[in-house]
């Protein structure tokens, strides 16, 4: 049943015959998926140096956006409590 919601939820339909707004929004859910990245990956040999390497950076930025995220969430509350009062 997952499946197929995932591909219910990844249809891209064709309204008014407007195939270039279907065809972009195709392209948005294909790179928010990561599958062209994945094609454009595998178009061409990878020598498993730079693989590891690749794999080592994109788990340090993951780890770094992650920690970013975190970090602005925290500033941005709205409960917060006024650091600096009678100022």
């Amino acid at each position: 049943m997952a499946n197929h919601l995932r591909f219910v939820g990844r249809t891209v339909m064709v309204q008014n015959g407007n195939v270039d707004a279907a065809y972009s929004v195709l392209n948005r859910i294909l790179v928010q998926d990561g599958v062209t990245d994945a094609v454009r990956r595998s178009r061409y040999y990878e020598k498993p140096t730079k693989k590891r390497r690749r794999l080592a950076y994109e788990a340090c930025r993951r780890v770094y956006c992650a920690e970013m995220a975190r970090k602005i969430a925290f500033l941005s509350r709205a409960t917060r409590q006024d650091p600096w009062l009678g100022c």
